[in-house]
């Protein structure tokens, strides 16, 4: 992706309401995040990848976001987390494949029991051929684990139930 394209995006995101722009080229790939977004919800524009062979990449415009940071908590129960353990439930803040370890060969960042602090890696979605880390936003210990390594996850589905310390 050359550096013409690159301003072009810049102008375009300047020009519309969006918040946010990631395209994707071939192996290639440029995020553009505007510092004070506009009350518009962020939106992703995907570009087709050019026949022609990219030349070699450029530095992205503005650093992209390798971790999701912290995962909403849940304050006010809904009708399914009814069958759920008594304490916080930890949801997905985004839709993707949900990881319980950073590689098959090594132990699951948390499982039940485990005793977690504030800023402790939960686990990792995978979103956009980016891993995301989900943190622990409260001191406890893992009551409940509600999903399976490698499962889809869908924005806002329950992921774990953690009791305050």
């Amino acid at each position: 992706m050359d550096l013409r394209k690159i301003k072009k995006l810049i102008e375009l995101l300047e020009e519309s309401q969006l918040a946010e722009i990631e395209i994707h080229e071939g192996e290639e790939s440029v995020r553009l995040i505007r510092q004070h977004p506009q009350p518009a919800a962020p939106q992703t524009i995907h570009l087709p990848a050019s026949s022609a062979p990219a030349p070699a990449p450029a530095p992205a415009a503005a650093p992209a976001a390798g971790s999701a940071g912290h995962a909403p908590q849940s304050d006010s129960p809904d009708e399914n987390d009814s069958a759920l353990p008594d304490g916080e439930v930890v949801r997905s803040p985004m839709v993707g494949t949900f990881y319980s370890s950073p590689n098959p060969d090594t132990d699951a960042f948390v499982a039940v029991g485990s005793e977690v602090s504030v800023g402790d890696t939960l686990c990792l979605i995978e979103a956009m051929k980016m891993f995301n880390q989900i943190e622990s936003e409260m001191a406890g210990r893992v009551v409940a684990v509600l999903v399976e390594d490698g499962q889809p996850v869908e924005f806002d589905e329950p992921l774990f139930v953690i009791q305050k310390a």
